[in-house]
């Protein structure tokens, strides 16, 4: 008989465990979608680029820069092509560049420019200093810097 009570509250027990873990799921579903408008520092506000890497300037006919905007969608120069695409923005100044897609005009200058948009295909976190805005990569190396226009 001792054995009894104590197979019953294990029982109740489980029967507690699997209710719990089968509910929370559902809670998750039902929480309202995230807002897709993006928000931040680097949101709506032109950046012209600075150096690649951690020292070298580029020097370019025109200015490479980008802006992104709220909806997600990016624009901007390589200093030679236009280019458009998208930008996500997470926690931890996550940021991931993709669909990429610019215009193929022949420029004198075209390995600098394929090294403006490989920084940005390569941009996995980002670090705002007053006016300015430092792309790292995946393996915590800076791919090269940004100043605010005015």
């Amino acid at each position: 008989m001792k054995g009894l009570p104590r197979n019953a509250l294990v029982g109740m027990g489980l029967a507690l465990l699997v209710s719990a873990c089968s509910s929370a799921p559902q809670q998750e579903r039902v929480d309202a979608p995230k807002s897709t408008e993006l928000s931040g520092p680097i949101v709506e506000q032109r950046w012209n680029l600075l150096l690649v890497g951690t020292d070298e300037r580029l020097s370019m006919q025109e200015t490479p820069f980008f802006r992104i905007e709220r909806d997600g969608k990016v624009s901007g120069s390589d200093g030679c092509n236009r280019f458009t695409g998208s930008v996500s923005l997470g926690e931890s100044q996550r940021i991931e560049f993709s669909e990429l897609a610019s215009t193929r005009m022949a420029c004198p200058n075209m390995e600098d420019a394929k090294r403006v948009t490989d920084m940005l295909d390569t941009a996995y976190r980002y670090l705002i200093d007053h006016d300015r805005l430092v792309f790292f990569g995946p393996d915590s190396r800076v791919l090269g810097g940004w100043r605010e226009a005015n």
